[in-house]
């Protein structure tokens, strides 16, 4: 046979995975194959496949007899908007997508290539775990593959798409991560599947509830994006990455093209209700100062009680922060704090500028929260701001009371720029609970009780719950007009554009996990 044509066959074989019936199989579940995935996410025609002719080596059980080119995992690298970046895709025909040492070994070496070469590196997994019939040396490639997700993390940004089962030790590879995205219906984790599940508790739960992608995005706070099929949550990736850096070292795309209505700085004086204790959209606010429609929000389903996301300010890439007044009042809790938090220390990592939105009446009490460590856990919000070295903007809209005013990105804890609206209220508590607390005994000595807990209540409000307290003292740097927030934002990150703020030397710091 010509060389030529032998090595043309052999291309087209590889690119079949499992066989015709496999594929037809997984297109009748509703999901692309492996390299359908690939091509759709990259740039047409950028695709460089690496490993294609790969076969495992085992023989046990049979695997002599059972050997597939590039042994159940699509790997290379390509672009998306012109830009580099590496891919691996698990292909589910070959083997149930079955992790063996020599699919691993694919997967590490395209990491390798990602952190030398300073660019992300995306998953798309679909497996039903380790290749069984191989024993500890699959085990060993999820290692090798964890090890590599921690070195790079903070290095490149790393995303991981759950397009399948991923099950067992596969769920800790995309948790070590940046960012997961899940399709509903198709895709779950979990690291104890139904059937053991059932067997150890005796609870009878499906894969969906235990681990798809609902019950991830409202419930553990593990999946971070998702989307109705294959083809929305790979348009989600390639959005989502228009907004980060290719590494730790460069800045996030800047783009010269952006829009603003300008009726939004009129509409939002009128977002904050007059009455103190009543709710809004949080979201309001943040749309009303950021370019348009460029808003991408991290787990909105989970911990509805603090909005993060990234989006653009005159075309900049900025994390935004913010509390949400319309659930739970926007108190701090444990959910809140660590999503929070694991945000915080995204940004940080990639250069992305902070701005935080502050309306906090504090931290959620009871036993509940006490008892699970909402000491701990909101410590790792304090932490990941204080640590965080990019340039960082508070602007308080409302609320801001107590030690949650401290976490919320306080002057003293490194805020570059901190502004409040004449609306602010700044103070260590309520003006109700202060007065209660303050003027105790001469509330209890007076003939109407209520009558004179509601003056005490309106002295304290008059001194504490407004802005001008906090900046006689420079703990604010400037009380403005909500309609100059845009203007006052994109001068001061503008200002603070060539920030440079190092940690003191050390290994790392231990952040109360």
């Amino acid at each position: 046979m010509d060389k030529n044509q032998h090595l043309l066959e052999k291309r087209e074989s590889s690119k079949l995975g499992g066989g015709e019936a496999r594929i037809k199989r997984q297109h009748e579940q509703g999901k692309l194959t492996a390299r359908e995935r690939v091509l759709l996410l990259l740039d047409e025609g950028s695709f460089q496949e690496i490993g294609a002719f790969v076969e495992h080596r085992s023989t046990y059980f049979g695997l002599d007899k059972m050997k597939f080119p590039g042994d159940g995992v699509v790997t290379g690298y390509g672009t998306i908007h012109g830009r580099l970046i590496y891919v691996f895709s698990q292909d589910f025909t070959v083997l149930g997508g079955s992790l063996s040492k020599t699919h691993a070994d694919k997967i590490c070496r395209i990491m390798d290539l990602a952190v030398q070469n300073g660019a992300p590196v995306i998953g798309l997994n679909d497996s039903g775990g380790a290749r069984i019939q191989e024993g500890v040396v699959s085990l060993a490639g999820y290692a090798d593959i964890f090890f590599r997700n921690t070195r790079a993390s903070g290095v490149i940004p790393q995303l991981s798409v759950i397009m399948g089962p991923c099950a067992g030790g596969a769920v800790y590879s995309p948790a070590l991560t940046d960012f997961i995205f899940m399709v509903e219906d198709t895709s779950y984790m979990f690291v104890t599947g139904p059937n053991v599940v059932k067997t150890v508790t005796h609870e009878e739960v499906t894969s969906e509830d235990l681990g798809g992608a609902k019950a991830h995005a409202e419930k553990s706070g593990v999946n971070h994006f998702t989307a109705s099929n294959d083809v929305e949550v790979i348009k989600q990736v390639r959005d989502i990455l228009t907004y980060m850096p290719q590494n730790a070292q460069e800045l996030a795309p800047h783009t010269t093209q952006f829009s603003f209505t300008e009726a939004k700085n009129k509409a939002i004086q009128s977002i904050l209700p007059d009455n103190v204790n009543l709710p809004y959209d949080i979201r309001k606010v943040v749309e009303s100062l950021i370019d348009d429609d460029s808003f991408r929000e991290v787990h909105e389903d989970f911990a509805k009680n603090i909005v993060v996301g990234f989006a653009r300010l005159e075309g900049r890439t900025i994390g935004v922060v913010a509390n949400q007044p319309a659930a739970l009042a926007g108190v701090l809790d444990i959910d809140s704090s660590r999503k929070g938090a694991r945000f915080v220390r995204f940004c940080d990592s990639f250069n992305i500028p902070l701005l935080v939105i502050e309306d906090v009446p504090g931290f959620l009490p009871g036993t509940d929260q006490e008892w699970r460590g909402i000491i701990s856990h909101g410590a790792k919000l304090l932490y990941a701001f204080a640590e965080a070295t990019v340039p960082r903007i508070t602007v308080i809209t409302r609320k801001a009371y107590g030690g949650a005013f401290d976490v919320m990105n306080s002057k003293s804890i490194g805020a570059d720029l901190n502004f409040a609206w004449p609306t602010a209220e700044i103070a260590v508590m309520g003006a109700k609970g202060a007065a209660e607390i303050i003027f105790k005994r001469e509330i209890a000595a007076a003939d109407d009780h209520e009558a004179k807990l509601k003056e005490k209540e309106a002295e304290y409000a008059e001194m504490f719950a407004n802005p001008y307290r906090a900046a006689e003292r420079g703990i604010i740097d400037e009380v403005i007009l909500p309609e100059e927030t845009r203007q006052k934002l994109i001068v001061g990150f503008k200002m603070l554009e060539n920030k440079v703020d190092t940690l003191p030397k050390k290994k790392h710091g231990n952040i109360p996990l």
